[in-house]
């Protein structure tokens, strides 16, 4: 006799028979491998590297062949698959050679040389270390993202030269420092002399003009190309590859500039391990002064087209704008975000000749710079160093009363004469920054040999906000009253004397003021948003 199912019990039978076999394979595929896997770390790396291709069935393999190296192409329906316990972990990022002189020497080798000569040996050691690593760094540069992305049509010649600049020429000029200081190698493994070495070959060097020249509009054009998904995917793939070493591609293009700077570095250290009696002793002197030399002409070079970069990129709402400062500056002493007393964020320009406030913008997919009211010349400059809470933050009359937050690590410029332009109360992020565009700013009003006022009289402090006489004049004067109506009260008193169109001040203090000043007349020039000037009838 058979027994049938009730029809309501089939459906429900049947599940739980496909969940008992799911069940029952899952078990399988979980039980430990045994079979050895071949790594596939290398072949990860390379599939990595596949660009992005227009084809659609070409893509679509492209992206299936990716998948199965990450082991994510699975099918829905199977249960994902428990790694093997002899499975190859991901191949880790490369290692630099940090081995030391004393490393390669045996125990009896190392006896033979006193404690200076071993740490003289090591610096040699490094310097040269540091040449092959550059090396190394220059040819992976040009291998991995260079040809790769002009072969693919990722970049195009012209985009990819202003990038990379001549890299080419420079490999050549750290192998034969390589190559001289593996002839003046002993059979000991020691360098008996370097200084004639250096001597010769700093001043090479030189060359790097043009490239540390070119760094920040390469650096411009590279972010640029980064908005291309297709640049963007190709970077990214190459930074998880294991031969970039966790490095994106500017720091490959960056480390000629960082290896500049340290050559002053290891040629004193070189001497500071060298008997002053030893034959190197005058020419690492030497040395040391060549490469500080060549050091001075390249920062001045790059400074000068740092300058050019961003005068090209400043633009003007109103000719009047048009400072000729602007254009006679070689130099840029100092730039950066800051915010104004309405919370506006703006960039800033110090150059040497002119104090210019801007607003970033863009114009037709370019990142400018929009001159924000008049730019002020570094001779017509008053600097206000402001103490923490004497302005509050909005700029509103209102905000005055509030209990609104107080401002910190802010200072205040203007014109040394207020019909020329407004004052700008700007701020910072912390007492560093500030401190640093304070220096900056005493540096170069201090450096204008042709202007009249001298640094201890153009700055000014919180403790008494002193406007210096720009000239004595005996003419009759008027009564100003300097109000912040941030804060609502008298901060300085003036005595202003008006002579042929030019304004002058004297400093009077409030408390000799005879009582209420009666009525008062708003004047039309004011200093920032938040002041303004009365004038006394």
């Amino acid at each position: 006799m058979v027994a049938y199912d009730e029809p309501c019990v089939v459906p429900i039978k049947r599940t739980l028979q496909k969940i008992d076999y799911q069940y029952q394979t899952y078990k399988e595929l979980e039980e430990p491998c045994t079979k050895r896997v071949r790594p596939l770390g290398r072949v990860t790396s390379l599939a990595n590297l596949i660009s992005p291709v227009k084809n659609g069935a070409v893509r679509r393999f492209g992206q299936t062949l990716q998948a199965s190296f990450r082991g994510d192409g699975r099918s829905p329906s199977v249960p994902p698959q428990k790694p093997c316990s002899k499975a190859a972990a991901p191949t880790p990022p490369k290692r630099r050679n940090s081995t030391l002189w004393s490393e390669t020497l045996d125990v009896h080798q190392k006896g033979t040389f006193s404690t200076k000569e071993i740490k003289r040996q090591e610096a040699i050691f490094e310097l040269s270390r540091g040449e092959q690593d550059l090396i190394e760094d220059l040819k992976l540069a040009r291998k991995a993202y260079h040809d790769p992305m002009l072969k693919l049509s990722i970049m195009s010649e012209e985009e990819l030269t202003a990038i990379f600049g001549d890299l080419d020429a420079y490999i050549p000029l750290h192998e034969d420092l390589l190559a001289q200081l593996a002839m003046a190698t002993g059979p000991d493994g020691t360098v008996g002399q370097i200084g004639k070495i250096v001597v010769d070959w700093l001043p090479r060097l030189n060359a790097y003009r043009e490239y540390c020249s070119n760094q920040l509009a390469a650096k411009a054009l590279l972010d640029q190309k980064k908005q291309d998904p297709r640049v963007q995917d190709f970077l990214q793939r190459c930074l998880e590859s294991p031969f970039s070493r966790k490095l994106d591609l500017w720091s490959f293009l960056d480390i000629p500039r960082s290896r500049l700077v340290k050559y002053p570095l290891l040629l004193k250290e070189i001497l500071r391990h060298t008997p002053p009696d030893h034959p190197d002793t005058g020419s690492l002197e030497q040395a040391i002064s060549i490469i500080q030399a060549v050091l001075a002409d390249i920062n001045m070079k790059k400074g000068e087209s740092e300058c050019q970069y961003y005068i090209d990129k400043l633009e003007y709402l109103d000719d009047r704008q048009k400072d000729p400062h602007i254009e006679q500056c070689k130099s840029l002493l100092c730039h950066g975000e800051l915010r104004n007393k309405s919370g506006t964020k703006l960039h800033v320009f110090l150059f040497t000749e002119v104090l210019v406030l801007t607003r970033p913008v863009m114009r037709n997919d370019r990142h400018c710079f929009q001159v924000y009211r008049q730019p002020i010349p570094v001779q017509d400059l008053i600097l206000e160093d402001l103490q923490d809470g004497d302005v509050r933050m909005g700029g509103s009359f209102r905000g005055a009363f509030s209990n609104g937050d107080k401002a910190k690590n802010i200072f205040r410029v203007r014109f040394q004469d207020p019909s020329q332009g407004q004052s700008h109360t700007l701020q910072v992020n912390d007492v560093f920054h500030k401190q640093q565009w304070l220096n900056c700013l005493r540096t170069a009003m201090s450096t204008q040999k042709d202007s009249p006022l001298h640094e201890n009289e153009s700055l000014s402090t919180p403790a008494s906000n002193d406007v210096c006489t720009k000239r004595r004049s005996s003419s009759v004067s008027d009564l100003y009253l300097y109000v912040c109506m941030d804060c609502v009260f008298l901060q300085q008193c003036f005595c202003v004397t008006v002579h042929n169109g030019s304004y002058y001040y004297q400093s009077i203090p409030p408390k000799t003021l005879p009582g209420p000043c009666g009525p008062h007349q708003y004047q039309k020039d004011s200093i920032c948003e938040a002041t303004v000037w009365i004038s006394r009838d």
